[in-house]
């Protein structure tokens, strides 16, 4: 063990480098001044901190929740920012029709979009050992996933125009088996297949719409530390940084982003080249006494 912790460690560390530092694109917020930006799961969390972000780069803003008193908040606070014009739309993407009735208030509004930026979540369950709810992952699948796709489809055209973007907000959930999320963790893969295969199919198509797959690790929004906090032995990591470096990513046109950079990173590594290594070292991060089964 002590020989492989001596070759191993050097080894990663040099991927790491390689990795994080190999030709690096510059980012520039004058990038984003005057494009027209959905941003879904805005009322809090990940999603409001990039909608502030958008609006002192003078974005023109359509936001997306459930909450309407919330998003009413961060519409003004993002006027007050300097957003180029911003408005919401509420709602739940449990119900099947309103990615589309999302999408069609963009078009009426702008006639164009340039960024879609997909962020909701649904954590129907919680965070626990899977109870054979199969219902529960239906709901899951549909908001986490389905209306992703959904979404994506509507806006597809006007983003073809503009020769936009399209960002997709997933987790190492997706990445790599993480226990007591097997629901949540099913729609994050879903997500990677899907808008993976779909990246390539623009490729081979000579369509000009990156798509941008943010694997995140543990991030200081109120949902996720309600949820992992008693559990998870980690410190979160900070989401209005968080929320910038998503933007950047979407902008630079980036295959995938993984933040924290230097832990997912080596997540993702590790698990290419010693999976079960990392299936220990997850396990080893959860305080089990914490758990209900």
């Amino acid at each position: 063990m002590g020989l492989f912790l001596k070759i191993f460690i050097p080894f990663l560390g040099g991927a790491l480098a390689f990795y994080f530092y190999s030709a690096p694109q510059s980012f520039n917020e004058e990038m984003l001044r005057g494009k027209r930006v959905i941003v879904t799961g805005a009322s809090s969390g990940i999603g409001e901190q990039m909608a502030y972000h958008l609006a002192r780069m003078e974005t023109h803003l359509l936001l997306t929740a459930r909450t309407e008193a919330k998003l009413q908040k961060v519409v003004e606070q993002c006027l007050e920012l300097g957003a180029a014009s911003a408005h919401y739309i509420s709602g739940s993407m449990e119900d099947s029709s309103f990615p589309e009735v999302v999408v069609k208030e963009a078009e009426n509004t702008w006639g164009g979009l340039d960024m879609l930026i997909l962020n909701h979540i649904g954590y129907s369950g919680g965070f626990g050992f899977f109870n054979g709810n199969v219902g529960q992952v239906r709901t899951l699948m549909e908001t986490n996933f389905l209306s992703y796709v959904a979404m994506t489809t509507a806006a597809l055209p006007m983003l073809k125009e503009s020769e936009g973007s399209i960002v997709v907000v997933s987790s190492m959930a997706g990445k790599t088996s993480s226990p007591l999320s097997a629901s949540y963790s099913a729609t994050k893969f879903a997500l990677d297949g899907f808008f993976s295969s779909l990246r390539q199919e623009f490729i081979m198509d000579k369509v000009n719409v990156s798509i941008t797959l943010c694997i995140l690790g543990y991030i200081n929004t109120e949902s996720a530390v309600r949820a992992v906090s008693h559990v998870i032995r980690a410190t979160p990591a900070p989401k209005e940084e968080c929320a910038l470096e998503i933007i950047k990513a979407g902008v630079l046109r980036q295959q995938e982003l993984h933040y924290p950079p230097w832990v997912m990173g080596s997540m993702v590594l590790l698990r290419g080249i010693a999976p079960e290594f990392l299936d220990y070292i997850i396990r080893s991060s959860y305080n089990m006494e914490n758990v209900k089964r």
